[in-house]
């Protein structure tokens, strides 16, 4: 409560702060699988904030084929409705081929990455990855002959293919904790060392081409035992936020956890219930309407 908080606060401005303990430990990033329809739909929704029936039209038009001028109608992807990460031979050996001549062989691991499926999934087809893996079919070298949302989708589906045969990242992460008296606090930071497959792609890359770069480093002059001079304390009333409403990419994501539709059927679900006016957008979250509710409320009952 308010009176407690008030003591809490006087007593930490009174108290010395000393570092108590400092653990390092090397942290591993393992690149994310090729991409499936799902986490397509997800990752693009979520980096680019293009709806997810418009994200499958993109890929479709991809799959079927681009006009690349002297190379006539090329197809530049894989089927783009699958729930499978598996990848061909043939793809793998390019994909190996391309990481060690255009990131080196550091960035190579000795064998090939594989990538366990759902038990659920029908593995008919591949992962969704490019048709061709060299340098002339490089997202940039084909900027000219792609629409600017085609050029979006078509480049985060390479980044994130050839990612996944990259070796992980290596992150230092330093743990250090302060003693105030009877309180103790702890902050984390971290370092990457060795940038792996983050080469290639950014998984928490936002739709600016920002990267959240999360926890940050910890200045390594500090040490055990040192004292800290205390620059402020913040006494702030928070309240107990609900949980935040559905994005088509939180959706997506929730219908595939549930089993709900097919890697097909995800996008045409979300339309659906838009075209029948049963939700509406509000900025990026997915609202329901008053007709929403009332369909809700029989479907309940």
């Amino acid at each position: 409560n308010k009176e407690e908080a008030k003591g809490h606060y006087q007593n930490l401005t009174q108290e010395r702060y000393t570092v108590s303990e400092i653990k390092k430990e090397e942290v591993v990033k393992r690149p994310a699988p090729p991409f499936i329809t799902s986490t397509l739909q997800q990752d693009a929704s979520r980096r680019f904030r293009i709806a997810t029936s418009r994200i499958m039209r993109i890929a479709q038009q991809l799959y079927e084929g681009i006009d690349l001028g002297s190379k006539g109608n090329v197809g530049l992807i894989t089927y783009m409705r699958t729930d499978s990460t598996r990848i061909s031979s043939a793809a793998l050996g390019s994909v190996r081929t391309y990481i060690a001549g255009s990131y080196g062989t550091d960035f190579l691991p000795q064998k090939a990455n594989f990538y366990k499926g759902k038990k659920s999934a029908q593995d008919a087809h591949e992962a969704i990855r490019p048709s061709y893996i060299s340098a002339e079919f490089e997202p940039r070298k084909l900027k000219k002959f792609l629409s600017a949302d085609q050029l979006k989708i078509y480049e985060l589906i390479w980044k994130r293919f050839v990612a996944s045969q990259m070796k992980p990242a290596i992150a230092e992460k330093t743990t250090i904790d302060i003693l105030a008296g009877k309180y103790l606090f702890r902050v984390s930071g971290e370092i990457i060392t060795f940038r792996g497959f983050l080469q290639a792609y950014q998984p928490d890359e936002d739709s600016n081409g920002e990267e959240d770069k999360g926890p940050q480093g910890i200045p390594r002059y500090i040490s055990k035992g040192e004292i800290l001079k205390l620059l402020d304390i913040l006494l702030n009333q928070m309240f107990t936020k609900p949980p935040p409403r559905y994005t088509e990419s939180t959706l997506v994501k929730t219908l595939d956890k549930l089993g709900i539709g097919r890697p097909s059927t995800y996008a045409q679900i979300i339309s659906t219930i838009f075209n029948r006016q049963y939700i509406e957008r509000e900025e990026r979250a997915l609202k329901p309407t008053e007709l929403g509710r009332i369909v809700s409320r029989l479907l309940s009952n």
